[in-house]
């Protein structure tokens, strides 16, 4: 045990505090690495492991030459490892996919950063912080989760247009429809026909998992003078 301490209050580099900062970081990179596999993301277990691993290494490295080389006492630590927080973020971009107007991927290339952060912090003998950041993330990215599941609903984009005789328009009507329907409007499109005497509204919608399309397309037929309904999901 008073090895262990011996080790965890060293702030020299050598094989045996390496080692206990680079399984420490596996660690840490695991739990989090986890979580984002069992969502089925594009970066899971593996890369945040890895992430984690060479942030440390890098950290590990920043510490150790000026330490061991004289003729770099003078050398800034955090040199190296400033690169880490600029570079990381072309990895994190690769974890953001977009799907027509959806973005996905946002949070994972978050994690990506974070978790190279906590890899440097685990470098640099950060313990605790370190710790504590791994706990906070994995708080965000669970507890959070459900809670922003629960109070904020989770909606995808439709564009539903909607062809309407031109004495018959009337957009407070369809917008109440959509209300009753709890969708959510982002934008509204008009164009207007002459030869034919229609307006086509076309609508950028926010859904949630729970809405029946065929009901809202009945609902809105139902509206006078409506010559077409056509909703589609935005890919």
């Amino acid at each position: 045990m008073e090895f262990i301490n011996q080790l965890l209050e060293s702030t020299e580099i050598n094989g045996q505090t390496a080692t206990l900062r680079l399984l420490l970081s596996f660690f840490v990179g695991m739990l989090v690495g986890l979580e984002r596999e069992t969502h089925n993301q594009p970066a899971g277990l593996r890369t945040h492991i890895l992430i984690s691993i060479g942030a440390t290494i890098v950290m590990l490295i920043s510490i150790f030459i000026p330490q061991t080389f004289a003729n770099f006492q003078n050398g800034d630590p955090g040199r190296i490892a400033a690169q880490v927080v600029s570079g990381i973020g072309f990895l994190g971009g690769g974890a953001i996919l977009k799907f027509g107007a959806n973005v996905k991927g946002l949070t994972t290339a978050a994690s990506i950063w974070a978790m190279a952060a906590i890899g440097l912090a685990v470098g640099a003998g950060m313990y605790s912080i370190s710790l504590i950041g791994v706990l906070v993330v994995l708080f965000a990215l669970t507890i959070m989760n459900f809670f922003e599941k629960r109070f904020f609903k989770e909606r995808t984009l439709r564009k539903v247009e909607v062809t309407i005789k031109k004495k018959h328009t009337n957009l407070k009507a369809l917008k109440d429809i959509f209300k009753t329907f709890d969708v959510k409007i982002n934008s509204t499109g008009f164009d207007r026909n002459v030869h034919e005497a229609t307006d086509k509204i076309t609508f950028l919608v926010g859904v949630t998992p729970f809405l029946n399309v065929q009901q809202l397309a009945d609902e809105l037929e139902k509206e006078p003078g409506i010559v077409t309904v056509l909703v589609e999901i935005i890919q």
